[in-house]
């Protein structure tokens, strides 16, 4: 099985202009698919920008809505699945949402974000209620987590049991939490024995200072990638021969003993 060649896109864009984004977007799906990569992952609320007060609202779409139709043809022109953040309208609702679609358009996935982080988001959004989100990429189990939900490791945990190979989390890691891209992330991977593409924004936005640092974190906990504090695109490649070796060396989740772990609810 080939690796799947992964475009990590540090990018915050332009806030409160999704026209704007999709272009950017558009820009680095060309490149990265020049570079032979078969995903790119973008950060956190890419779509619209993340510090978009009562923007959120106005400017959630249905996941097919609009912006998804768009995203959809852009994958389809340049031939790569793209997962990216956005606020997503359903019903009544607004959702903090990362949505993966396939190198032909179709959508593979749709994950809400299950864990809140702060005022604005508990002010902005409901939270999700299905944890382990899944889709295949080739022979690869591809899983979807947002930004703080990564910090639990029950959630990194429960989707390596559900047999993720690679975890794609779109964030918007702010300062001074810049230990969770540095040291949490690539632990993260070891621990549970896959992949983990880490995506954040970059710069100050309103009264946040993202701090970049964007990564994909191996199964040996090595970083492969690691981005700087400024917009870049990086490639890599998840190795499913390394993931194989990993899991065979490891011996972490054939020692569990879930018996002993009933009393952690």
């Amino acid at each position: 099985m080939p690796p799947l060649r992964t475009a990590l896109l540090q990018n915050s864009g332009h806030p409160g202009d999704p026209a704007g984004n999709l272009k950017v977007l558009d820009e680095a799906a060309a490149r990265a698919a020049a570079d032979g990569a078969g995903l790119l992952v973008t950060a956190e609320m890419f779509l619209t920008g993340y510090a978009i007060g009562g923007g959120v609202r106005e400017l959630a779409e249905p996941a097919d809505g609009p912006s998804g139709r768009a995203v959809a043809e852009i994958a389809a022109t340049h031939g790569l699945a793209i997962l990216y953040g956005y606020p997503e309208r359903h019903a009544d609702a607004v959702h903090n949402s990362a949505r993966l679609v396939g190198a032909d358009g179709t959508e593979l996935a749709n994950y809400r974000k299950t864990h809140l982080y702060g005022c604005f988001e508990r002010e902005s959004f409901t939270p999700g209620e299905t944890p382990v989100v899944q889709a295949t990429i080739g022979e690869l189990t591809v899983g979807i987590l947002v930004c703080y939900d990564v910090e639990f490791p029950e959630n990194v945990r429960a989707h390596a049991l559900a047999g993720t190979d690679l975890l794609v989390v779109p964030t918007a890691q702010m300062h001074p939490f810049e230990f969770v891209a540095e040291s949490l992330i690539p632990v993260r991977a070891f621990e549970s024995q896959m992949y983990i593409a880490y995506v954040n924004r970059s710069g100050r936005e309103g009264e946040f200072d993202f701090v970049g640092l964007s990564c994909l974190a191996g199964p040996d906990g090595a970083t492969c990638l690691r981005a700087g504090r400024g917009e870049e695109l990086l490639l890599g490649d998840v190795d499913p021969k390394l993931l194989t070796t990993s899991r065979r060396i490891n011996p972490y989740l054939r020692d569990r003993r879930p018996g002993l772990y009933t009393s952690l609810g």
